[in-house]
């Protein structure tokens, strides 16, 4: 019976230092696709149940312009990976029916809402566009 010829592959040699590099970037190629597909989560979250809610609640929430301005920064292309995804993540909280703080007490509901939004907004401040706050305002005018 005939043998099978010897494969013909380069044998590459590797070091201790080239094993350490590839692990490490492993994990973080990992780290990233996790945060990646959270933030993927969230933004299908979010454009599935934000309207819904909005509409229900808009007419008790102080913060609504807020909350519009937000959601026109998170789903604008030009803003920023980073801060889409921290807008997604605040919105995904406010859209949630499981809160700190449950959003059928009266008076307290969404208080933890406002400051999960409050927080994000001020931290990304310079992401949001005069456009953004016109569009807020031109639903509001709508509703």
């Amino acid at each position: 019976m005939r043998s099978r010829p010897a494969s013909r592959l380069p044998i590459v040699w590797l070091t201790p230092g080239d094993l350490a590099f590839s692990a490490d970037r492993a994990v973080e190629e990992t780290v990233l696709s996790r945060e990646y597909l959270d933030e993927q989560r969230d933004e299908l979250l979010v454009g599935e149940g934000f309207w819904k809610k909005f509409r229900a609640v808009a007419r008790r929430l102080p913060f609504a312009e807020d909350l519009l301005t937000a959601y026109f920064t998170a789903t604008d292309p030009r803003t920023p990976h980073a801060v889409r995804a921290a807008l997604f993540a605040a919105l995904a909280y406010f859209v949630v029916p499981t809160d700190l703080i449950p959003d059928f007490l009266v008076g307290l509901g969404y208080t933890d809402d406002a400051a999960v939004l409050a927080a994000a907004l001020k931290t990304l401040a310079a992401h949001i566009r005069p456009r953004h706050r016109a569009q807020a305002r031109q639903v509001l005018t709508l509703s």
